[in-house]
């Protein structure tokens, strides 16, 4: 039962004709949402959503079975989210919702937040080969086993490429699952064991002048030792009892993860000779767990629904660092800390149905933090504790005709980087040893959502959704081109429509179509410069899935990617993009198929990501003021061949 017009679940099927270029697009079911890259393949991606340059997830929760994926006060970026590990063939359903207006979801899902499940068996293990254009290989192998009273469910995934990059790519990826379940997701339990390892180099996003002026390529690159290694071990438990009043659920989790990425957006900038390149280092432990009852019944007798809960988690982070560096050998340290980040979140969630045709939900959480920092300069350690109360209320009217009507209004929050919380000196870039007065972060920034929508039913075979929003967020956090990182900025308010639709005419034909205007604005400095650099304010998608005959299934994909101001004045903005992918599969027998992706139909040189920023080139007398673009992968080819066994 949907308690607004932009939250949705979507199943397995409707993942299984969607040509990927990366494994992060997935999120794209979300209507509204794009997935892009300004690097390497071994990175996190980029998001945009609502008005938001997203950067790696900073106002955008996900999940996956039941284990929180952000990282906070991470070495490249504020709610770092790298969904590289994902596996698409293993992904059961993804339930995604827009707003800060749940009570289960907390840091993070001011934009939204998604959560993501594995399977726990399939029909018949299978293997599956790939290979494709630009050195593109890929070995999939997924079974599951009946093992006692439960399925245990084995996956393991090698992935290469070199990219169309005239620096090779040199993409290793290795990713392997363990699952072990008995029963179903709302009664039963599951332990998951996730590792995943990366490395790669990398093309960053490069100055337009020097594309323009012939001096590289247009997937070219100025520093060619840029790029990084990853890995990410976990483990996890789950566990759910559902009686006729009460549905209760547990999960408990660790993580053991690193990341050495290399980068280098400024080129010459700081240093002529050796140039501007640095590490950004992330090594952690993670620890967590929740819980929640919800209780079936009445109250005053009409149908009610109450629901509470807790979640913990502690980041235990033995070393977040930034350093210059050249050729990927460490030349200087500019910051090196050890910090533990601690919360602990209580909710409660209450549904009442008044009437048959009008129904409440009030929901109440409280989240308090504990940041606790160590650094390699003294002035900068500290230890600080916050907490944030949010609460949220959604009205629900109908059906009538089948169409409902839903109204909303929430608080959320997203916590600050740890080392912002507590610095008082801040490092210059260009010369570590200078140290400027810093003014400490707030440690959580509150945001606003509100929200009216529909969903209706009223044409059969369609099912459509229309929302009105609007986001006010305390601070908002802005990319800073010369250090790779971000920093706070003056309040924002955020406003746009969503306009999603899904048709089934037949069973053998289904089409998805989204259109998402946003628009973003600072709330205060000077009355012409209120764009907020980034942000997304036009997108749509088309989707069909088409099993054309009884051997023969096909998928297709327009998505348009608008312009967005670059410059707080929108003097300079980006263009737009259009991009259409298409797979083509073929049954070649029950226990054979044959599948084609075509990405990038129609070659469209178009960017990825555009920037804009000031870096020097190698001989250039001066910082100039430039466009920097990654732009979108060419036309490519991939093929697959998978035997089911």
């Amino acid at each position: 039962m949907a308690n607004s017009a932009s939250e949705g679940t979507v199943l397995s099927d409707q993942l299984a004709l969607r040509p990927l270029l990366r494994p992060a697009e997935v999120l794209e079911v979300v209507p509204g949402l794009i997935v892009s890259q300004h690097s390497g393949s071994g990175k996190a991606n980029q998001y945009y959503l609502r008005g938001f340059n997203l950067d790696h997830g900073t106002d955008f929760a996900a999940s996956l079975i039941g284990m929180p994926l952000n990282m906070p006060t991470h070495g490249h970026g504020q709610g770092y989210l790298d969904l590289q590990f994902l596996i698409p063939e293993l992904i059961d359903s993804v339930q995604y919702r827009k707003g800060a207006l749940a009570a289960d979801v907390g840091d993070f899902a001011t934009a939204g937040s998604v959560a993501i499940d594995y399977k726990r068996s399939i029909d018949a293990p299978f293997l599956e080969l790939g290979v494709g254009e630009d050195g593109y290989r890929r070995g999939l192998a997924i079974g599951s086993t009946r093992v006692g009273d439960g399925d245990l469910l084995h996956a393991f995934e090698w992935t290469e490429t070199n990219g169309p990059w005239v620096l090779d790519e040199d993409l290793i990826k290795r990713n392997a699952v363990l699952r072990y379940s008995q029963g179903t997701r709302d009664n039963g339990w599951s332990v998951s064991g996730l590792a995943y390892s990366s490395s790669w180099q990398a093309t960053d996003q490069v100055p337009r002048r020097a594309i323009n002026s012939g001096q590289i390529d247009r997937f070219g690159f100025i520093d060619p030792t840029v790029g990084g290694r990853t890995h990410r071990y976990s483990i996890s438990a789950e566990w759910a009892q559902r009686s006729a009043n009460q549905q209760r659920r547990a999960s408990v989790y660790a993580v053991d993860y690193k990341l050495n990425l290399f980068s280098n957006f400024t080129l010459f900038l700081n240093d002529p000779v050796n140039g501007d390149q640095f590490e950004q280092l992330d090594d952690r432990r993670v620890y967590g767990g929740a819980f929640s009852n919800t209780w079936f019944g009445e109250l005053a007798g009409l149908p009610s629904e109450f629901t509470v809960g807790t979640q913990i988690r502690h980041d235990a982070i033995d070393a977040v660092g930034l350093f210059t560096s050249t050729a990927r050998q460490r030349t200087g340290t500019i910051r090196l800390d050890e910090v533990d980040e601690t919360s602990v979140a209580l909710y409660a969630e209450h549904q009442l149905q008044w009437h048959p045709k009008f129904r409440s939900v009030l929901g109440l959480r409280t989240d308090a933090y504990r940041f606790d920092v160590n650094s390699n300069r003294d002035i900068n350690s500290g230890r600080v504790n916050d907490h944030i109360t949010s609460p949220k209320a959604a009205l629900i009217f109908g059906p009538w005709a089948k169409t409902e009507f839903y109204a909303q209004a929430g608080y959320g929050f997203h916590s600050n980087d740890a080392r912002g919380v507590t610095t008082r000196l801040n490092p210059d870039f260009r010369d570590p040893g200078f140290l400027s007065p810093s003014q400490p972060a707030d440690p959580l920034v509150r945001a606003k959502s509100y929200e009216l929508g529909l969903r209706t039913g009223i044409i059969r075979g369609l099912q459509s959704s229309l929302a009105f929003w609007r986001l006010d967020l305390d601070s908002e956090l802005l990319f800073i081109g010369d250090a790779g990182t971000t920093e706070p900025s003056f309040p924002s308010r955020r406003e746009g429509i969503e306009f999603a639709n899904f048709w089934q005419p037949n069973e053998r034909l289904t089409v998805d179509a989204d259109l998402a205007y946003s628009r973003a604005r600072f709330q205060e400095g000077p009355s012409n410069e209120r764009f907020i650099p980034g942000s997304v304010e036009k997108t749509a998608s088309v989707g069909v899935a088409w099993q054309m005959a009884e051997r023969w299934h096909s998928g297709l994909r327009l998505r348009y990617f608008g312009p967005r101001p670059l410059i707080e004045d929108n003097s300079v903005r980006s263009a737009s993009s259009t991009l259409v992918n298409a797979r083509l599969a073929y049954d070649i027998t029950p226990k054979l198929k044959l599948t084609g992706d075509l990405l990038n139909v129609f070659d469209r040189q178009v960017s990825d990501i555009d920037y804009f920023y000031e870096s020097q080139l190698q001989g250039e007398a001066a910082p100039v003021e430039d466009i920097h673009t990654h732009p979108a992968e060419p036309r490519t080819l991939r093929m697959s061949l998978r035997w089911s066994y």
